[in-house]
């Protein structure tokens, strides 16, 4: 029978519920036992898909196609276990569900209200997500005492009466600030927000205090006092200098000790083996590269949060710091590439709409005739193509008809305006709903022998999760490839290109999925890792000329 760890929030917002909860199951699956984790989301909002990324940073990708809560992403790094749609709910999908159901008359004409009906439903779905593990941590998005995360924290309490006490723990996140002008550590935040957990019925077993430095026994032992939390449950979460640091900074204070006693369970002792690895290798790299992230909206760099991971990961794995500048691509477009000349590698990510599009194809140019390393990612392949179409292959207006809908050469475009059955463009539809229509999720790709793509996966198939609209226009292939583009990657039926390199150049390759979605702190990814060696080459060839 699945045990359940629910994990909520109080005090603020973006204390790091995510990274500590990913940080226990590290531990937990460290220990031997079958661990997954969901987030329930309070907004309304069926899926990030739609909402803007400067609201609420990245939409991670699950593997079987959901769009997700960037928390997955961490999820994902943190644990070997695949996030499914099921790992992922919203409070818009509870009502949603609920709703139809009431529409087919499953309720037997009853008056569907909060509670049971929406209750039931959000218990039912956590049931689906543990079903068939030990452990199923539930993170409850959102703070105690938003209005939006009661039924959330209702049915969880629920669930603690369904159980008991053997099958369920509440893990509570709370803020210690530190106040500089009186020189203390204030644990009355702490207070209020499991007064406030308590006021509707859930009495927190650990206490996990989030501040800038470690909590005195004294502190600790003030807060267990009056939170009623053993003093032994009480666990400081400092700052970390790295997010891949905290699984061993909450193992040595024993926090996995006290869960596998409280739930009763019998599991050996954690062998964070791997963590160390991945630790040891961080805190000494071998030399640094400067990578340059040319998108539109660095100044949240949420909105690329895997991305950023996936450097990470491939500086852990080669050896190498990677220091990611962050480039506003219409600071390119007002500016010039001045500020490009002094990196050695540059990166142009995903994004939706024609702002700073001009920038990113700056970018691109700039990378291709100066011969400086060059990563597209899903738009940043389409940018690839556009700018080797204007300035290689001769057509000067070549554009995406997601930018520039009647553009005389749409070298990327939605298949249904360059393909049907009988091989005539077709008009777009306009209208119609955003949220789920584009291509999304884990899908397999032939690699063609001899490219830089096999060599780099050294595989002839790889499965990789998609996120976009737009394609390769199949009839500028001819005409591309006469002029010097390389197709290294298609679906596995042919008919899409999904990856593109240039033969003549040391290292310029774009592809149409987001690789950073698998890449892992303790595996790395192919792609990101040979980025970062081209990197360093680069710049080792720079200083020497």
């Amino acid at each position: 029978m699945t045990k359940y760890i629910f994990i909520t929030g109080g005090v603020v917002s973006s204390l790091g519920k995510g990274i500590a909860a990913s940080s226990l199951a590290a531990i937990l699956e460290a220990r031997g036992l079958r661990v997954t984790m969901t987030k329930l989301d309070p907004y309304i909002n069926v899926d990030p898909g739609t909402m803007s990324p400067y609201q609420h940073g990245e939409v991670f990708v699950t593997e079987d196609g959901a769009e997700t809560d960037l928390d997955l992403g961490h999820y994902e790094r943190f644990l070997r276990t695949t996030m499914r749609k099921v790992n992922n709910f919203t409070t818009g999908q509870i009502y949603e569900n609920v709703i139809r159901k009431e529409r087919r008359g499953e309720y037997l004409g009853a008056t569907v209200q909060v509670i049971p009906h929406i209750t039931d439903e959000i218990k039912r779905v956590i049931g689906l997500s543990g079903d068939g593990y030990d452990i199923a941590l539930i993170e409850i998005g959102g703070t105690v005492g938003d209005i939006e995360s009661l039924p959330f924290l209702e049915a969880i309490r629920q669930m603690r009466v369904d159980l008991g006490e053997d099958h369920t723990l509440f893990i509570h996140l709370t803020l210690v600030p530190y106040i500089a002008s009186a020189g203390e550590l204030k644990t009355k935040p702490t207070q209020h927000s499991v007064k406030e957990l308590r006021t509707i019925g859930i009495q927190p077993d650990i206490l996990i205090c989030r501040s800038d430095r470690a909590i005195p026994q004294g502190e600790r032992k003030k807060i267990a006092l009056f939170t009623n939390v053993h003093e032994s449950a009480v666990f400081s979460a400092v700052d970390a200098d790295s997010i891949y640091r905290i699984p061993s900074m909450l193992h040595e204070q024993g926090l996995d000790e006290v869960v596998i006693r409280k739930l009763h369970l019998d599991a050996p002792a954690a062998n964070l083996s791997e963590w160390n690895k991945v630790i040891d290798k961080l805190a000494s790299p071998r030399t640094a590269v400067t990578i340059a992230m040319v998108g539109k909206y660095v100044d949240h760099p949420d909105a690329y949060k895997s991305l950023t991971e996936a450097l990470i990961h491939a500086g852990i794995h080669t050896g190498i710091q990677v220091d990611i500048r962050y480039i506003e691509a219409e600071e390119i477009e007002a500016h010039g590439t001045a500020n490009l000349e002094t990196v050695d590698a540059i990166l142009v990510p995903g994004g939706f709409g024609e702002r700073g599009i001009a920038g990113m194809i700056a970018a691109a140019q700039f990378a291709r005739e100066r011969r400086v390393p060059y990563l597209g990612i899903c738009l940043g392949m389409q940018i690839a193509v556009i700018e080797f179409a204007r300035h290689v292959a001769g057509l000067e207006k070549a554009d995406s008809t997601e930018f520039v809908a009647d553009t005389p050469y749409p070298v990327i475009a939605l298949i249904t305006e360059w393909i049907d059955s009988s091989g005539q463009v077709e008009q777009r539809e306009e209208g119609g709903d955003l949220g789920g229509t584009m291509r999304l999720g884990a899908q397999q790709c032939a690699l063609i022998p001899g490219t830089l793509a096999h060599r780099l996966y050294d595989a002839a198939d790889i499965t990789e999760r998609h996120r976009h609209r737009y394609e390769f226009n199949n009839r500028y292939l001819e005409q591309l490839e006469a002029a010097g583009l390389r197709i290294s990657g298609k679906s596995m039926d042919g008919s899409l290109v999904e990856m593109i390199e240039l033969a003549d150049h040391p290292w310029f390759l774009a592809c149409q999925f987001h690789p950073e979605f698998t890449s892992r702190p303790r595996d790395g990814h192919p792609l990101f890792t040979g980025f970062v060696q081209a990197a360093h080459h680069y710049k080792k060839g720079h200083a020497a000329s």
